[in-house]
């Protein structure tokens, strides 16, 4: 999953770049003689007339940027997309078009709004709302964590009521030993993921059930009730993992089953 972040954090980084490089490109489209102003700070007039040229036109370059921060967006703010696409294209008919309900697909077209001579609305118009999409996207940055954590949780919650399945579906058939081990496995997974989000270091380099289970419990992550509950679970994971030991009973495979998934749902 780390690599898979820093890839996908990486390609948004170029993305938001790009974004600013168009943000550029318009502003010096419809405003070049305060643009080039602005560029004053870097002192060297070759320095600025090759930041001048390396602008992408806005143009041409929009649409392919529009489309890629339309893809991760969905992907990370769902719940921003309609507002992101509303920046593009204004969402109902219009009666009038005005500086207001201009929109960048309108400044796309090159569409000029004049009233008596005067130009009321241009590509400048669309400034504003390009701005707001650019603001999106870096709000998309600052949630990427966050969610790509949501999406690890999903994950590996299905993954582990998957395995609490297939314990079920063992203990039925008789291979009670099995049942078990899978149980014990989805128990010292989930226990080392609480601990970390808790910010718990394991300083056992192999920490079974037992020892996750104190580590929490003297941190006061769970409560003593809890703490004896998973350590009954580990006593019944020990007999199914130790051949010298009795054969574990029905009774004590389904109790385990049953705490296991117990232990997801309480215990985080």
């Amino acid at each position: 999953m780390s690599e898979k972040f820093d890839k996908f954090s990486n390609e948004l980084d170029v993305l938001i770049l790009d974004g600013e490089q168009l943000q550029n490109a318009i502003q010096y489209e419809c405003h070049p003689t305060e643009f080039r102003e602005a560029l004053k700070v870097i002192g060297d007039k070759k320095k600025q007339e090759e930041f001048i040229q390396k602008l992408p036109n806005f143009k041409a370059a929009y649409q392919a940027w529009f489309s890629k921060s339309q893809a991760v967006i969905k992907q990370i703010l769902p719940d921003r997309l309609t507002d992101f696409n509303s920046y593009y294209e204004f969402p109902k008919p219009r009666k009038d078009i005005s500086f207001q309900n201009y929109m960048i697909k309108d400044a796309l077209q090159g569409l000029v709004i004049r009233r008596y001579g005067d130009v009321i609305a241009d590509t400048a118009s669309a400034i504003p709302e390009f701005n707001q999409q650019i603001n999106i996207l870096r709000a998309a940055k600052n949630a990427l964590g966050s969610r790509l954590m949501e999406i690890r949780t999903i994950l590996q919650a299905e993954l582990f009521d998957s395995e609490v399945e297939s314990a079920r579906a063992l203990s039925k058939a008789g291979y009670l030993r099995g049942a078990g081990a899978i149980c014990g496995v989805v128990i010292e997974k989930h226990l080392t993921e609480v601990c970390d989000a808790h910010g718990l270091s394991v300083k056992k380099k192999n920490p079974g059930i037992s020892d996750l289970n104190q580590l929490l419990k003297d941190n006061d992550t769970i409560t003593v009730p809890q703490w004896r509950f998973v350590q009954h679970l580990a006593d019944i994971r020990n007999l199914c993992d130790h051949a010298k030991e009795r054969e574990p009973t029905n009774e004590e495979i389904a109790d385990l089953v049953a705490g296991t998934e117990k232990i997801l749902k309480t215990i985080f």
